[in-house]
């Protein structure tokens, strides 16, 4: 005996755009710095700024605490902090904007050197979770006229690891700020058009 069954099927992603989120642009980049100051939104500009420099995953991000980016009363130049995707760690620079953010932010809050850096303004004992983190973004790119479907929180590890990679092409250093492991996953990573990968090799003479 034969059975025909006809069974619907509708893709997960369809009417979605799905791959790498887009990073920002720099008169992006202003646009949002500009509206936080408007604002006066301590916290979110102290968060933008870091995850722009730290270029560190979301996850990473929302998990620092006030020691990992401070010593003392000054917040540090520079960073080192273990990715928990990789388990391995990973340095940034924290830029003289994004220091007085931060300082700003700490002193705000009152957060001490134990505390998170972002806690949850739900329970003050959690941090930022990765889902709120992505509702901020979203914001933050939508203020702005951008469609938020298009940017997302890998857009700010995105954005200045692109930026570098445009002014330098030097994909070693951008491999080495991301924390990849292989060369390979920074070209996936940064979504580099093969005119960029013929440029180079026209560069380069053996």
């Amino acid at each position: 005996m034969n059975f025909s069954t006809e069974i619907s099927f509708t893709p997960w992603n369809k009417g979605k755009l799905v791959g790498q989120k887009a990073p920002l642009r720099l008169r992006d980049i202003w646009a949002i710095l500009v509206r936080l100051q408007l604002a006066k939104k301590t916290r979110d500009l102290a968060l933008f700024n870091l995850a722009i420099d730290s270029k560190l995953r979301g996850c990473d991000l929302v998990n620092l605490r006030v020691r990992d980016i401070a010593h003392g009363a000054c917040i540090s130049p520079r960073a080192i902090v273990m990715q928990q995707k990789t388990q391995r760690p990973v340095q940034f620079e924290i830029t003289e904007q994004t220091r007085i953010t931060i300082m700003d932010w700490i002193q705000l809050a009152q957060l001490r050197n134990e505390d998170f850096l972002f806690p949850s303004r739900i329970n003050s004992a959690k941090h930022l979770s990765t889902r709120q983190y992505a509702r901020i973004v979203k914001a933050w790119v939508t203020e702005i006229g951008l469609d938020a479907s298009t940017y997302g929180t890998h857009t700010m590890r995105r954005t200045k690891a692109s930026l570098i990679y445009r002014r330098t092409k030097n994909l070693r250093a951008v491999q080495l700020l991301l924390g990849h492991t292989k060369l390979e996953s920074t070209v996936r990573y940064l979504g580099i058009e093969v005119d960029d990968a013929l440029e180079m090799a026209e560069q380069t003479e053996v």
